[in-house]
């Protein structure tokens, strides 16, 4: 079922949205090789609790982080434990927070000391595949140029687009309708409306798109073991356009 806010709503998500954004601008200032993914998830789930949020990936199916902590060939739901961070490595963090019963989500990934100039590369590119996705957003838009922008962008510049996970509607769930693919064909899908809240996150690789998850049940990583990014922020909805709230 498709939920579409009302703006009393909205101003609840845009609060869980504003911890989320804030946390993540602390992690880029703090984070660094020598840290270990618990440190780096230890200063997400600080964060959210002093500021009188809830990590909601906390315990969710069972999860045992705040923050899913993603390093290199980790796609997505890397968890957060011993291994420690290098100069060379990317680390994507993904973090959702819930304040009065809202969620807001978004994820960056980070470049560690001297990263090579094709991991930069691919870090900025996912990012640009974000905005390429969001361009002329607006109510009326079909939902799959979204992915059709996304997977142009990505697939142009020689990497792979993820089809095993997508992005997704937010509000009081961290994960409502619709899904929100990262491919697709354009001037397809559902028409967007005014007041949807939805997640735009793109996961880029740089070699296959094919992922497996390994024995643990979270940990997803590329097939092939390139290299991956992810980038993510919780976008409203409008009339004539789409806010990013998680910016």
């Amino acid at each position: 079922m498709i939920y579409v806010k009302n703006p009393e709503e909205i101003g609840k998500i845009k609060a869980a949205c504003a911890v989320v954004r804030d946390v993540l601008a602390y992690v880029g200032k703090h984070i660094r090789a020598g840290m270990t993914t618990k440190e780096v998830d230890t200063l997400v789930h600080d964060y959210i609790v002093a500021d009188g949020a809830t990590p909601s990936s906390l315990g969710y199916y069972g999860f045992p982080g705040s923050a899913c902590i993603s390093v290199n060939e980790v796609v997505v739901h890397g968890i957060p434990g011993d291994l420690v961070l290098k100069d060379g490595d990317i680390v994507s963090v993904d973090v959702t927070a819930e304040k009065n019963g809202y969620n807001g989500d978004a994820c960056r990934t980070y470049c560690i000391g001297n990263v090579s100039p094709e991991r930069r590369k691919l870090v900025k590119v996912t990012e640009e595949c974000f905005f390429e996705g969001i361009r002329d957003l607006k109510a009326g838009t079909p939902l799959y140029d979204i992915g059709y922008r996304v997977q142009r962008h990505a697939e142009a510049n020689g990497f792979g687009v993820v089809r095993a996970f997508v992005g997704h509607g937010i509000g009081r769930e961290m994960h409502e309708d619709p899904s929100v693919p990262n491919y697709g064909r354009k001037g397809t899908g559902m028409r967007l409306k005014a007041g949807m809240t939805i997640c735009i996150e793109p996961m880029i690789t740089q070699g296959d798109w094919r992922v497996k998850t390994l024995p643990d049940g979270w940990t997803t990583v590329t097939q092939d073991g390139s290299a991956a990014a992810h980038y993510e922020n919780t976008v409203l909805i409008t009339e004539d356009g789409a806010e990013i709230l998680t910016l």
